[in-house]
Formats: C-alpha cells, structure tokens, sequence
C-alpha cells in the first residue's frame, strides 16, 4: 500500500477522469484555489483536457485492467493518494470493483458495491424506492421477449429506457425514446431487447421539460451533507427526454427535494457524489423521482458552482479533513447552457441573469475553441450556420432553384 507523504494543506492533487463537458466544469469548479488538476482520459481532444487549469494524463480504457493499471501509474507519478473525481459511467464501474486495490492510491467516496449496482440499474432502484415509499413512476420491468406484455399494464405515453445507461453509452441500444401507445411501445421494446440487457418503461409524467429538476450533492463520512444544491431544466436536447441543455437554480424546490434525496440517501446508503433527478406532476400536484446517478458528478454540475455552491470543492475538502466551505447565501442569478446553439424559452428565462456557455470562458478559451471550431465537421457547421441564419439559407435555395 503507498504511504500519502503529502500534508493535505500543501493541496493533493485532484485526479478527473472524463474530460467531456462535465469533467470541464468539474475542472473549472476546483481551479483557482491552488490544486493541482489532471484529467485522466482515453482520447486528447476532450474538452477539459484542453482547460489551461488541468494537465492532461492518457489511459488506455476506462474498463477493466487497463484502467487500473493506468491510474496507477499516475499515482505513482504525483507521489501520494490523490482525490479522485469521476465523470464516466464505466469509470464509475471499474472503480467501484476495483476499490480495495485503488483506496490504496487514490481517496474516493462511493456506496458499496451492492450500493452502486442497484443505483446504477433503472430496475433495480424503481423497486428499491416502492419498496421504501418513495414516489416513482408506475414503470414495467423488461428482461426479455416475454416480458413485453407487461406494458400492457401502464397508460401511454411513456418513456421505454435501458436498464443499465451503459447499453445506450456503448450503442447497443437507444438512450431513451418516447411512445406514444401500446403497438408503438411493444414494437420498440421488441427492438430494444433483441440486444443483451434489459429495459424498462416509465409512464410519462405529464407537464413541460422545465418541470424536471434536480439535487446534486456530496454526501460524506457519517451520512453529513457536505454540500447540495438544487436546479431546474429550462430546457433538455433531444427535447423532454435528452441531456440538460439549459438549466439554472431552484429555490423554491429546494427544502422539499433536499429532504426527499437525503432520506432516499440514508435508506440506500447513497455515499459520496450523486444526484437525483426528479419531474413535477401536474395532474397529481407532487415530485416523481425519475433516477439516480452515482459515483460521479452529473452533466450540468457546474451550474451549481455557479450559483455558489462548489460540490467538487467541498468534496475535495471534506475528503481531506479540511474546514468546510461557507453556505452559499443569496447565490448569483446564473443560467448555464451545455452550448450556445441551445436555448430556453425567454419566457423561462430568469430576470437579468447571466448565462454561461459549458464550453467558452474568455479566461480559459481553449475548450471552447477547440470544440468549436476544430472539432466540428465542416458540414455541420454549415447546418449550424443554416440553423442560425435563416435568411441565409432561403438565399442559397433560391439560388438552387435559378
């Protein structure tokens, strides 16, 4: 086991695995206060790997002996356990069946290995909350062919998922596709589960993107909140059932999805970092909790950051045995936006907040750049471009058409 010689107060570094846009905001969460930053990926041309705050460190694979063997390796190199960070699902995996032998070169925070199954399986978790009491969605269980009757049991429209996020990561099936009956539903359960792993359909909670909100947090040793924060979607991509293209601060969803995630917490032994994402039910007048997502930080976990609630930072601390940070009181009116070609409805729009694009920071241009412009084929682009400038585009069909 490697001994740590480094004096937490003299800053241990903070290892990110993942460098996509999450891992940039995670970056630029914990610069500035004096640690030393390394985004451990497969691939050179992720966004955080290009932040001037992060040096860049390359693994073979986020999967299996691979993996380990490269973290290692940077262990060894920066002399002493660092704190690890994840932003990748199959990171999130190989360091949870992994654990003994990492602890012993990186501090991390994660529920047991039970814990991390159950929270990482669409299934497995929509019978632990009933179970509990929790609120879900009614939701049909598919392991197979000869489970596709059950959706005969739930109202349409739904959401049909798959079981493990990691089947839709690697391609083998789609990330998540609303139906909006019976015939639809059956013929792409049927498709979906002509592939290895399960599926499960949820009923659709009625009401618009922006009721889907969310409680990031960092839940440490003894069950103590080291930090939280709660936010609301303004807007996702795809439409209603993609990622978070624009988000901001909830306040007034915070006390009652603050109590509800750290009791689920508690229950599930949900240590270390996590999230809960939760819809609003119209019809029904309450929160529904839609999923988890466990052993790393979420996609738009920087929005927190910028409304004064550093998840990242207060984690880094707290796993080092250092004063926690300040509550955050009266937190900035901020807005973040995965990217600026997505946008909100002005109506959601907060009065005289500041938006933040995920990628461009005029004090850390690189990513932005990067991703931008070097990283984008030239024909989508060009559809980009289109897509900006209507008029534009209506120039060069009637030019087509002379």
């Amino acid at each position: 086991m490697m001994k740590s010689t480094l004096d937490p107060a003299k800053q241990a570094a903070a290892v990110v695995v993942g460098g996509e846009l999450g891992g940039l905001g995670l970056v630029r969460s914990l610069s500035g206060q004096g640690i030393p930053i390394v985004v451990a990926d497969t691939k050179r041309g992720t966004p955080a790997s290009w932040s001037r705050h992060a040096r860049r460190h390359i693994v073979r694979s986020f999967v299996g002996r691979n993996f380990v063997e490269g973290m290692i390796a940077l262990a060894r190199q920066l002399g002493h356990r660092p704190v690890l960070f994840l932003t990748d699902e199959d990171a999130v995996h190989s360091v949870s069946e992994n654990r003994e032998e990492l602890s012993a070169w990186y501090q991390f925070r994660m529920p047991s290995a039970q814990g991390v199954r159950l929270l990482s399986s669409k299934a497995a978790f929509h019978r632990f909350a009933e179970e509990h009491e929790f609120p879900v969605p009614r939701t049909a269980i598919m392991n197979g062919q000869f489970d596709v009757p059950l959706l005969s049991d739930l109202r349409f429209p739904c959401v049909i998922k798959p079981d493990d996020k990691r089947q839709a990561l690697s391609g083998n099936k789609e990330r998540a596709i609303r139906v909006e009956s019976l015939p639809e539903g059956q013929a792409h359960a049927r498709t979906m589960l002509r592939t290895p792993g399960g599926i499960v359909a949820q009923e659709w909670i009625e009401g618009a993107q922006s009721n889907i909100y969310f409680t990031l947090f960092y839940r440490g040793r003894d069950g103590e909140a080291a930090a939280a924060f709660t936010g609301r979607k303004l807007a996702c991509w795809p439409p209603d059932i993609g990622s978070t293209a624009v988000c901001v601060a909830a306040p007034e969803a915070r006390e009652e999805l603050e109590r509800i995630t750290f009791a689920f917490a508690a229950c599930a032994g949900f240590d270390g970092m996590g999230s809960m994402e939760y819809k609003w039910d119209d019809i029904h007048r309450r929160f529904v909790m839609i999923e988890p997502t466990v052993g790393r930080i979420d996609w738009q976990e920087e929005i927190a950051t910028l409304c004064g609630v550093n998840i990242p930072l207060a984690a880094y601390r707290h796993e080092l045995g250092l004063p926690g940070l300040p509550v955050a009181t009266a937190p900035p009116e901020a807005v973040w936006r995965a990217t600026f070609i997505r946008s909100a409805p002005a109506s959601l729009m907060p009065v005289g907040a500041r938006t933040f694009d995920g990628y461009f920071r005029l004090d850390d241009p690189l990513p932005a750049i990067h991703h931008y412009c070097l990283n984008q084929p030239l024909d989508r682009l060009l559809q980009r471009w289109n897509g900006w400038f209507p008029s534009t585009r209506r120039d060069d069909a009637q030019q087509e058409q002379q």
